[in-house]
């Protein structure tokens, strides 16, 4: 305990993967850690919202908190750091996936894709594809590669939240490569060579550059990630040198997004990229569901809702 009485609270809120607080009555058991790495709580709780008091404030990095959820029949979860404040009420929310959740796209069929997301819809049907075709292809890909298909979703909704200087990195998306190219943690397709120059714009401030890009990405010649969140930042990468599209009368380039786990390098190749290559695994859509909506939930921006659910 640090000298004197100086305490704060923390408010755990668990979700589930329908982006909905838990179902009261589901037993979970919560962990709590100090930044020194002693746990303070461990118990049971059934209630989706649990206020932990009091808890010791250190005025150091014995301040920065972690949390550690889990329940029989759900992947565990947890989030690092919580900065807690003396005073206060500290808050973060935490998604519990059923351990066999499968992707519910009921808000993500095509024909409501086109109401509530229509530049998803435009996107997909642009390119050397039309509506009707984009529609078939869509209905295939939600049918056959399903964690592909919430992957671009993923990816489509990240991208429409950043805040460049002229627009998201959306609106510069003309359209999708369709032949072969999407995949369980990225895409391709076609985008306006303006993109770039709003990125370096941006950067250091939001957008970290990949030092040799070629090394992950192929024919790659630039890229850059996202840095505003702990976990699943969104990386752009370009291949200028690739064949281009013409798209409404701009000569696109070909765009890779994706999404990785850590936003620290070293974590990102050691516990991502090198685990992928030794299992044969790619990222996985539904941690970056988890991970990106839990992100922006602490970063307190708008929320992170791709038009499907997990179940």
């Amino acid at each position: 305990m640090p000298n004197g009485s100086t305490t704060g609270s923390l408010m755990v809120n668990v979700y589930d993967g329908t982006r909905q607080p838990m179902r009261a009555g589901t037993k979970v058991l919560l962990r709590v850690l100090d930044g020194n790495q002693k746990q303070l709580v461990s118990d049971y709780y059934t209630d989706p919202h649990i206020l932990v008091e009091p808890l010791p404030i250190y005025d150091n990095f014995g301040d920065n908190y972690a949390v550690w959820i889990s329940a029989d029949g759900y992947v565990a979860a947890g989030f690092y750091p919580i900065k807690m404040v003396a005073g206060t009420v500290q808050s973060v929310d935490v998604m519990l996936l059923p351990s066999n959740g499968n992707f519910n796209f009921r808000d993500g069929l095509w024909a409501t894709l086109k109401q509530t997301h229509p530049e998803f819809a435009a996107i997909l049907a642009q390119g050397p594809a039309n509506d009707a075709v984009a529609e078939v292809r869509y209905t295939q890909l939600m049918e056959m590669q399903p964690g592909s298909l919430a992957s671009f979703l993923n990816l489509a909704t990240a991208m429409s939240g950043i805040k460049l200087n002229d627009g998201t990195p959306l609106d510069y998306l003309k359209g999708v490569i369709w032949d072969n190219t999407f995949a369980p943690d990225r895409f391709f397709g076609w985008a306006d060579p303006k993109l770039i120059d709003q990125i370096i714009a941006l950067t250091p401030k939001e957008f970290a550059p990949e030092l040799d890009p070629g090394f992950f990405h192929g024919t790659a010649t630039r890229s850059w990630k996202q840095i505003r969140f702990g976990e699943a930042n969104v990386q752009l990468t370009f291949h200028e040198n690739d064949p281009r599209e013409q798209i409404g009368g701009i000569n696109c380039l070909k765009i890779e997004p994706d999404m990785d786990y850590y936003k620290d390098p070293l974590a990102h190749f050691l516990l991502e990229v090198a685990v992928n290559a030794i299992t044969h695994s790619l990222t996985d859509p539904k941690q970056v569901y988890v991970l990106r909506w839990m992100a922006g939930r602490q970063a307190g921006v708008p929320d992170f809702n791709p038009p499907y659910v997990i179940v």
